[in-house]
């Protein structure tokens, strides 16, 4: 069948604009339809792409004409088997990724008039699988790349010297020369500012795991930028053109070497402490870095960002209470570390990460 020239649906720009776009269920399972399969229609069982069969008494389900395999529209995604009508999901999914600051489930709760607080927790539990892009791109590259450690959370104060109940994240942020877009309230008077960034929690600080991280997430020959930790000390030895600064501890001087990673550092503690007051658990971690990354990533594009979140949230799969209980996080995969023949799907602007 022939290909659209523009498959994807556009995007509300205003909140006028997504009550005009999304007034009943028939409008939103129309446009879920058309972000989960872009190009039409494909069977999930035979891979044949052709208009399915529809019946008006089950308008989620479509029916291959080929094999005869009913698929539901929602199925295989983070919706999976939800019982919650998807002009719920649609308004969750907006107020979630239009708000610069996040939302919590009891502001979603009170928003959305949902009666249990723990449905508002679980929808926005799986609106946050949809935040984790299954394949994303190295940083890097042709932009230099500031590196360091930060300590979330916990507690420091009467543990005694070098101890901490707070949790190690690794955080990389790529420099991009020039001004901030237009579109983006970020006033400074640098010369660059903060792209995409990457951050992972990490049990410790030795030079294996530093080296992990780098591999997995910053392209090789990048220039990193750190302090002068010795845990860095295998960067060069990794094909990177490392360049530390050795400080002695002296905050303003380490501050000037990496300025852009201290700040994103600093933003991430006060979105965790404003947004959920502190209160996020260990194990859940990850996915609250998850978050932030796809907020702080997008927020050039951040209306785009619902339908992004929304098409993301086709590929993650299912995500059960199970996985939220047992602090089960979706694995971040490279691009560049999938085989050749693994196709890449095409997300739309605003989407790289």
């Amino acid at each position: 069948m022939d290909v659209r020239p523009n498959p994807l649906p556009r995007a509300p720009t205003t909140l006028l604009d997504f009550q005009t776009m999304f007034p009943d269920e028939v409008a939103c399972r129309r446009y879920l339809e058309q972000v989960r399969w872009p190009d039409g229609f494909v069977c999930p069982k035979c891979g044949i792409a052709d208009e399915p069969y529809r019946n008006a008494s089950r308008p989620l389900v479509f029916e291959c004409r080929s094999c005869r395999h009913q698929a539901r529209l929602t199925a295989g995604t983070m919706m999976h088997r939800t019982k919650i009508p998807l002009r719920y999901w649609f308004w969750a999914a907006y107020l979630f990724s239009a708000q610069t600051s996040g939302f919590s489930a009891l502001e979603l709760k009170k928003q959305l008039g949902i009666n249990r607080y723990e449905t508002a927790y679980m929808l926005l539990r799986k609106l946050r699988a949809g935040t984790t892009r299954p394949r994303a791109e190295k940083i890097g590259g042709e932009h230099s790349v500031e590196f360091d450690v930060a300590f979330v959370g916990g507690r420091t104060k009467g543990l005694g010297h070098g101890k901490t109940k707070k949790t190690m994240v690794l955080v990389a942020v790529e420099v991009r020369e020039g001004k901030p877009p237009e579109n983006i309230n970020e006033k400074t008077k640098q010369s660059f500012y903060a792209g995409r960034i990457r951050l992972r929690k990490v049990p410790n600080r030795k030079a294996e795991t530093i080296d992990q991280f780098v591999q997995d997430w910053i392209e090789p020959g990048t220039v990193i930028l750190t302090d002068g930790d010795a845990s860095f000390g295998n960067l060069s030895r990794l094909g990177y053109v490392h360049l530390p600064m050795v400080t002695k501890k002296d905050s303003a001087k380490i501050e000037g070497w990496v300025p852009l990673v201290h700040l994103v550092i600093s933003n991430l503690k006060a979105w965790i402490h404003g947004t959920f007051h502190g209160a996020i658990r260990k194990k859940h971690l990850q996915t609250y870095l998850n978050e932030y990354i796809y907020r702080f990533n997008r927020r050039f594009s951040r209306m785009a960002s619902f339908r992004t979140l929304l098409q993301i949230g086709t590929q993650v799969g299912p995500v059960t209470y199970e996985d939220h209980y047992r602090g089960r996080v979706r694995v971040r995969e490279n691009v560049s570390a999938l085989p050749a023949d693994v196709a890449v799907p095409v997300l739309p602007t605003g989407a790289a990460e």
